[in-house]
C-alpha cells in the first residue's frame, strides 16, 4: 500500500508553529496525518485538534489522548473549537494542497491520468454538487467564468462553448469524456501544464475552496492568542495571493491602513519575510512538493 500523502516541509512547518508543550493547535488539513503526528510528538498537557471533511482521512487517526478528530471543513473552524470549549488556541497549520492520495484515487477524478473515473472531485464524498454537475448544469458564462477565475485559462470562453454543445447531446459523466472535448483547445507542448489548470479550476469550484479559505483565515485572526502563529502553505498563486495579502495587512486586498502617524496597521508580524520553499532534493523525493510555498505570522 503506497504512503497515503508525505508531508510536504514538515520541519519547517513544525518550526513555524514554535510548539509550546502545553498549548492547544489545529491542523485544519490533517490528511494523511503526518504533520499532526509531529505535532502532536511535541506535546506534553497540550491538545491538537485535526479537520478534515474527507472520511477517508479517518484512517489515519492517532489513538492519542492529545489528539481530537474533528470530520468537518475548516470553514467551520470557530464553530467545533466553541463546541470543545476551545476559547483561543496558540497556533494553526494549513496545508492546502490536494493529497497524493486523492490525486492516486482513479474514482474521484482529480486527476487527468485516470480518464475511466468519474468526473466529481468531491473532497466530501457527500457533498452535494460534483464536477459533473456543474459542467452539466452552470450556463456557458458561469462555465466561463470558473475556468478563468480559478484557472487562468485565456480559452476559457471558448473551452465552455465546446462543453454547452456537447452536452447537449450526452452528457459529460466521465473524466475520459470530459477530455476528449477539451483536449484539441490545447498544444500538445502545454497540454499537461494547462489541463492541470483545467482541472484545477474545476476542483477549487466543486470544493469552494477560495471561499473556505477566506473564512478559515478570518476565523483564525479572531481565535488565535496574541503570539499565535499561522502557518499556511499554498500551491497555486490564487492561493498564495490571499494568504500573502492577509498576512500582510489582515484583509484579502492588500490594503494597508496606517494610524494617525502614518504607522501600518496589521494584525500579524511576519516571521518569514520570504517565502519558503522545499529544497531540491525534497522536490526530487516529493513531486507535489514542487509547487509549494509556506508563509508564517504571529498574531501581535
Amino acid at each position: 500500500m503506497s504512503e497515503y500523502h508525505i508531508p510536504v516541509l514538515l520541519h519547517a512547518c513544525i518550526d513555524g508553529l514554535d510548539i509550546k508543550p502545553e498549548g492547544t493547535y489545529v491542523d485544519v488539513t490533517f490528511g494523511g496525518g503526518g504533520h499532526s503526528r509531529e505535532i502532536v510528538s511535541r506535546l506534553t498537557t497540550g491538545k491538537l485538534y485535526g479537520f478534515d471533511q474527507d472520511e477517508d482521512a479517518e484512517q489515519n487517526i492517532p489513538v492519542d489522548s492529545r489528539f481530537v478528530f474533528v470530520r468537518s471543513n475548516f470553514r467551520y473552524l470557530s464553530n467545533f473549537l466553541r463546541y470543545y470549549d476551545v476559547d483561543q488556541i496558540d497556533g494553526i497549520l494549513a496545508d492546502l494542497g490536494v493529497s497524493s492520495h486523492h490525486f492516486d484515487d482513479s474514482e474521484r477524478g482529480f486527476s487527468f491520468r485516470f480518464e475511466e473515473g468519474n468526473l466529481d472531485m468531491r473532497m466530501n464524498k457527500k457533498a452535494g454538487m460534483n464536477a459533473a454537475d456543474i459542467v452539466n448544469t452552470y450556463s456557458e458564462e458561469d462555465l466561463a467564468n470558473v475556468f478563468y477565475k480559478y484557472g487562468e485559462l485565456r480559452n476559457s470562453r471558448h473551452l465552455a462553448s465546446a462543453l454547452v454543445k456537447s452536452r447537449a447531446n450526452v452528457p459529460v459523466t466521465t473524466v475520459a469524456s470530459f477530455l476528449e472535448i477539451i483536449k484539441p483547445f490545447f498544444r500538445r507542448e502545454k497540454e499537461k501544464k494547462d489541463l492541470a489548470r483545467v482541472f484545477q479550476a474545476l476542483r477549487i469550484e466543486v470544493n469552494q475552496e477560495m471561499t473556505a479559505l477566506e473564512m478559515m483565515l478570518l476565523q483564525a485572526l479572531k481565535v488565535l492568542k496574541p503570539g499565535g502563529r499561522l502557518v499556511v502553505m499554498t500551491y497555486h498563486s490564487l492561493e498564495d495571493r490571499l494568504v500573502k495579502n492577509f498576512m500582510k495587512t489582515g484583509n484579502f486586498e492588500g490594503k494597508s491602513e496606517q494610524d494617525f502617524y502614518g504607522n501600518f496597521q496589521t494584525p500579524f508580524r511576519l516571521i518569514n519575510n520570504k517565502v519558503i520553499i522545499p529544497d531540491e532534493e525534497e522536490q526530487e523525493r516529493n513531486p507535489r512538493s514542487r509547487s509549494a510555498k509556506l508563509r508564517i505570522a504571529e498574531k501581535k
